[in-house]
């Protein structure tokens, strides 16, 4: 059984981060960033995960199959700023083997 996934993370500076994320732990991306320190405390995640603020969007760059956005993701993105067709939020992305090879940049702070 796989246990860490590789993920590329772009940062708010443009900076790549190759990180390994625990596929047995129940994380979702937005926590992957906060446990790597790949935005300041305090920007990313601010509503604790509950899909309410959009602090953790990202837009995802690989052609991975992601589960498709509950109805709260979709209503929270409709309010958020720099929406692309590929954002997504991070908190509503689970940690799983088949994000192998993700890559994912951070949208801007607001």
């Amino acid at each position: 059984m796989q246990e860490d996934v590789n993920i590329k993370i772009k940062d708010r500076e443009g900076v790549i981060h190759e990180v390994a994320a625990p596929t047995d732990m129940a994380m979702n991306l937005m926590e992957v960033v906060r446990s790597y320190e790949l935005a300041p405390e305090g920007t990313i995640g601010v509503c604790g995960g509950m899909a309410m603020c959009a602090s953790c969007q990202c837009y995802v760059v690989s052609d991975h199959q992601l589960p498709e956005m509950t109805d709260d993701e979709d209503a929270m993105l409709a309010e958020a700023f720099d929406v692309q067709d590929n954002s997504r939020l991070g908190c509503q992305i689970r940690i799983t083997p088949a994000l192998e090879g993700l890559e994912v940049e951070l949208a801007p702070e607001y």
